[in-house]
């Protein structure tokens, strides 16, 4: 792994990083202090390195990249203490994080690239497109800074933030390694979630890849016309073989999975949509979260009313579906994906 030439520490796994330092002259024993310094103590330099000589620490500043981000903003939510990061990256761009308490622990939510091509309607993070994928680093770092901000373990990751995380494929599958592994956080597989809004061939792919993380697939509408006019990567995967991928996923792992279903008042919120969707739903192994939509200024969609939720809830009950409504975390700090970070951006821009 490497960045503008330079070897990417954080993104290395050990035996990687003991082959490197093996070839800078370094012994064996060098990397595992170097990966416990990045991924279990969490140094924000090389500097921190305290056991390792001036020598050694001066080389890697020099031929190597080690990521670290800065935080240009945080806001604590009053309501229920959820906190938002905006993170600055070494090139300039900036992205967003989430920290949410529950009772059953940390989780955060991170992004996995700078924007999104995906275009989803009602989603922030597409406004501008999308800038660049980030690096594993960049995405481990993002769960490092808030840990040691906070000083309080974080027991579940979601990457759901900013961007496609199936766009970026092959540095998603390090990220989730890396977080996982025994010499690191080493938080379970199991309290990992990975959100797509439904790219057929990487779901199938991602179930090969042996892992016991949970997929999220967002849904937002139970067939494809409606689909289409909210995500325009309907245009390019139907339905019908959406959810053939994600059966496939949920045979390959045994893991049930989460569809995601914002709800938008007037477009996907009434009681036809709630039949079509249990319908659609019927024999897949998972839950729907019904997703309050959080309204954005670009858009002129609006939240669904709480009668409307309730009784599109106790629709999909009645028909056997395992489901819930999510939680509004942060609403008073502009909780939902990209808008902290549109804000800042066009703050910068005036």
């Amino acid at each position: 792994m490497e960045r503008d030439g330079r070897a990417d520490l954080k993104s290395m796994t050990l035996p990687e990083l003991t082959e490197y330092l093996k070839d800078l002259g370094e012994k064996p024993f060098r990397a595992r202090q170097l990966y416990q310094w990045m991924h279990v103590k969490l140094a924000a330099s090389v500097d921190e390195m305290t056991n390792l000589s001036r020598e050694m620490r001066e080389m890697l500043k020099e031929k190597a990249f080690y990521a670290s981000l800065n935080p240009v903003d945080v806001r604590i939510s009053q309501i229920d203490g959820t906190r938002k990061y905006l993170f600055e990256l070494e090139d300039g761009n900036v992205i967003e994080s989430v920290l949410m308490r529950y009772k059953h622990g940390n989780s955060v939510c991170i992004s996995s690239q700078v924007g999104c091509r995906m275009g989803c309607r009602f989603c922030a993070s597409t406004l501008d497109g999308l800038e660049r994928n980030l690096r594993p680093s960049e995405m481990l770092e993002q769960i490092y800074r808030i840990q040691r901000d906070t000083g309080e373990r974080v027991s579940n990751v979601v990457v759901m933030g900013s961007g496609e995380p199936m766009d970026n494929y092959d540095n998603l599958l390090r990220f989730i390694h890396l977080l996982t592994d025994e010499n690191g956080l080493h938080i379970s597989q199991r309290n990992v979630t990975v959100s797509t809004c439904g790219i057929v061939p990487r779901i199938r792919q991602f179930a090969e890849e042996n892992l016991q993380v949970t997929l999220a697939l967002s849904l937002h509408a139970p067939n494809d016309e409606v689909r289409k006019t909210l995500m325009p990567v309907a245009n390019s995967f139907a339905l019908k073989d959406v959810l053939d991928a994600c059966h496939y996923y949920f045979e390959k792992t045994g893991r049930r999975l989460t569809f995601e279903y914002s709800l938008v008042k007037g477009v996907n919120d009434n009681l036809d949509e709630a039949r079509a969707l249990a319908e659609l739903l019927k024999g897949q192994h998972g839950h729907v979260n019904l997703i309050p939509v959080n309204p954005i200024k670009e858009r002129d969609f609006k939240q669904s009313d709480r009668k409307s939720i309730e009784e599109f809830k106790q629709y999909l009950e009645k028909r056997g579906i395992n489901v819930t409504v999510r939680r509004e975390m942060g609403r008073d700090i502009d909780g939902a994906c990209g808008q902290l970070r549109k804000s800042y951006i066009e703050k910068e821009r005036t």
